[in-house]
């Protein structure tokens, strides 16, 4: 009897990629990972993953791909992600379609992912996001600005992970982030399309959306402005009553907005003077360490369910517990060379700690981007109490030791 396998194209080295194989294989599959460049995910040469270099760019190649697989391997379903490019989203959907798999609609994700389609969509529906315009060029990046107003968040139409994402308070801050956009330091996939929005201010919150059903809400800290590097994020957050209801009826309203409401997804917001603003809703899980979060706080494994319904199988979302579960993330303070890192076994062994994860090995060469590539790692903690969560997790990143040391001037 073939094989049962299960296809993830592309893969996260810092986020879900290897949970979604470890999950896989519990699961009794087979991984099997399809990838432009299989090697920089380092987990899948570490756990012996097979891995196949494709084009996941080409929709063909990749079918050609998966017809020969087809031939050795019972495919029981298929799912993908990127740190940086969300139309892989969009391409599981069209291969589920293809092959007859469940999997999401594609034309939902595509427009999901373009984020002023998508605020085209919540805006018509009556949905509460920061006031926005979509510029080509400096001159409309301008004009879009005195139109909404100062302060502005300027950010690439398409992406993620908060790569490109600014806050200009004046003329010149604008004028230098607009410029980064569009002379070539920043990678577009596709012609430049600049999103320009109203910055709400307030404090952030996220929920985590598995089908119609709101697994849970957790509140998020970011970093100082112009960035907006998270720092830190807790679920559940620590809401009245109505403020969680009013979260999870505009969360709904925007699936129904968008046509999703098949597998994960994620909504960022603000809470502002008019209460709960939409900045943004992704069609999949929110990246490590969310999952991890959820399942400690709820004993909910969403990866694990993701897997079930991609293969058609019977779904669990039922809560086993509530606790709190806390992450904090390690920042760096300054470019340079990250040459001491403890290894963290000893804060990992702390009463109510559940994992401390370092991203990159030391000497490795650190030069700030202003987004999640500037983290170093992360600790995660759990109790039932917020208060002894917080001070377990304080404790845990205070004793750890890890130092960068900055690039020589020059002259020195």
């Amino acid at each position: 009897m073939a094989k049962r396998a299960f296809i993830l194209l592309e893969g996260h080295s810092r986020g879900n990629g290897l949970l979604y194989v470890q999950a896989a294989k519990r699961l009794g599959l087979h991984p099997i990972t399809l990838s432009t460049d299989p090697a920089q995910y380092d987990y899948l040469a570490a756990g012996g993953i097979e891995a196949i270099p494709v084009d996941t760019d080409n929709l063909g190649a990749l079918i050609r791909e998966f017809s020969r697989l087809g031939e050795t391997y019972d495919i029981a379903g298929i799912t993908g992600f990127s740190g940086d490019d969300e139309s892989v989203y969009a391409t599981v959907g069209k291969l589920c379609r293809h092959f007859d798999l469940p999997g999401p609609n594609p034309e939902s994700i595509e427009q999901c992912y373009d984020k002023f389609t998508q605020r085209q969509l919540l805006s018509g529906a009556g949905i509460p996001i920061p006031a926005y315009r979509l510029a080509a060029n400096a001159a409309d990046v301008e004009s879009s600005t005195l139109q909404i107003g100062w302060p502005v968040i300027v950010k690439p139409a398409v992406g993620s992970g908060s790569i490109g994402v600014r806050l200009c308070r004046n003329a010149e801050e604008l004028a230098e982030h607009t410029t980064y956009l569009l002379s070539g330091q920043h990678i577009w996939r596709s012609p430049p399309r600049i999103l320009v929005e109203e910055f709400a201010e307030g404090p952030l919150y996220w929920a985590d959306i598995m089908g119609d059903q709101i697994i849970g809400i957790g509140t998020a800290d970011c970093g100082p402005p112009p960035h907006f590097v998270c720092r830190a994020c807790t679920i559940p957050a620590p809401l009245t009553d109505n403020e969680r209801e009013r979260i999870a009826d505009v969360s709904l309203s925007c699936l129904r907005a968008l046509g999703l409401g098949w597998g994960p997804a994620g909504i960022e917001f603000r809470w502002t003077k008019r209460g709960p603003v939409v900045i943004e809703v992704n069609p999949r899980l929110h990246g490590a360490p969310a999952p991890q979060l959820l399942q400690l706080a709820y004993g909910i494994d969403l990866v694990t369910e993701h897997i079930k319904i991609a293969i058609g199988e019977e779904w669990d979302l039922r809560r086993r517990h509530s606790h709190i579960a806390a992450a904090r993330f390690l920042v760096a303070d300054r470019d340079g060379i990250l040459d001491r890192i403890a290894d963290g076994s000893q804060e990992a062994a702390m009463p109510g700690v559940a994992e401390v994860k370092f991203y990159i090995p030391p000497k490795t060469p650190i030069v700030r981007k202003g987004d999640y590539r500037d983290w170093i790692g992360h600790v995660i903690a759990t109790s039932p109490w917020h208060a002894q969560t917080e001070e377990t997790l304080q404790r845990a990143v205070d004793s750890l030791h890890w130092s960068i040391t900055p690039f020589p001037t020059v002259g020195e």
